[in-house]
């Protein structure tokens, strides 16, 4: 072959393997970490699964690979890996890490959140803009909003008013719950969701709050005696949404930005879909175990309240920048 034959095949080669090459450097691999059983059906699992199905048919050179069970990152540790870049994506109660942002506090303070209604008027709401724009100067960004309601559990007994929890050991998810467990009389022991079990199986805790979907998933039924069901008069809700580090958002290009968002906003709304039906799944679920199953009157949801509020809201008002604030702009939604 003469040298100018050899010259145009292998510029004929080149032209054909450097749009490959350019096409595999776009392919972007994002690692989602979450604490939830993977495979169980559990809704924050499958939120980041139906994510990355979604991603994978656009077609748009992104891949999430999805780590359920605290199986790349442990539970409390995923603020702080997303921020370090050790993971991209974290289905992530935000209360975790008020450590570092106490006002995300706010996301689990007792009696806030009324109901799964309200908790959908709460995402369009300034307080929840506020919180955003903090989880935004910190360096991530919100996919999909998601609000869960959760109960409390007794290894012997039911909890259904103050009184009930005096001289226990109390698992609490946060501190404003822990702050108004203490109100009420019970020592607080401080563990994530998938270490409930464990601790109450082996006598470290008596009591527990969490969500109504970990509750279920995490199979609490096997380790309790009563159940105090969100009813109608849920205390406990917790913001748990799907984020991503800011850092890992800006290296994706427009298309893959696109096609991210657009499988948020579906995760998003897949979830208020199933929430109301955790609840649900929930008491089928105790009950169908011979866990009993209560729920709260309004007084006994009253008593609650008055001790949440010379306790976990008074605590976050004085000592909390903003504190007082943020909770007069969550108690104007109706």
């Amino acid at each position: 072959m003469k040298l100018g034959q050899a010259t145009k095949v292998v510029a004929t080669l080149l032209a054909a393997v450097l749009p490959l090459a350019g096409a595999l450097a776009d392919e972007v691999t994002l690692k989602a970490s979450h604490q939830f059983p993977g495979g169980k059906g559990d809704v924050r699992d499958e939120m980041v699964q139906m994510m990355a199905r979604d991603v994978a048919a656009a077609k748009v050179g992104l891949e999430i690979k999805v780590f359920p069970g605290s199986s790349l990152v442990k539970a409390r540790e995923q603020w702080k890996a997303m921020l370090s870049g050790q993971i991209d994506m974290s289905a992530f109660p935000l209360d975790y890490a008020s450590g570092f942002h106490p006002q995300f506090g706010a996301t689990l303070m007792p009696g806030l959140v009324k109901s799964h209604a309200h908790a959908r008027r709460i995402n369009d709401s300034a307080f929840l803009k506020d919180i955003k724009a903090i989880i935004e100067q910190a360096g991530v960004k919100v996919l999909a909003d998601a609000w869960l309601a959760g109960a409390f559990a007794g290894k012997e007994k039911c909890i259904k008013k103050p009184e009930d929890a005096a001289g226990l050991k109390v698992r609490s998810a946060g501190a404003t719950f822990a702050q108004m467990w203490a109100g009420a009389g019970a020592s607080v022991v401080s563990i994530p969701s998938n270490e409930v079990y464990n601790a109450m199986q082996q006598g470290v805790i008596q009591a527990t709050d969490t969500s109504s979907g970990s509750f279920v998933s995490f199979r609490l039924y096997e380790q309790v005696k009563c159940i105090t069901a969100p009813g109608d008069n849920a205390l406990w809700f917790m913001y748990e949404p799907v984020l991503i580090s800011k850092r890992s958002w800006d290296k994706l290009d427009d298309a893959q930005k696109k096609a991210l968002m657009a499988a948020g906003a579906r995760a998003e709304a897949y979830f208020e879909s199933e929430s109301k039906k955790l609840d649900d799944k929930l008491v089928e679920s105790f009950k169908a175990n011979k866990v009993e199953v209560v729920t709260m009157s309004d007084a006994e949801a009253d008593a609650w309240r008055a001790v949440a509020q010379k306790t976990s809201y008074k605590m976050f008002a004085d000592k909390v920048p903003g504190g007082k604030e943020l909770i007069d702009k969550a108690l104007s939604v109706k």
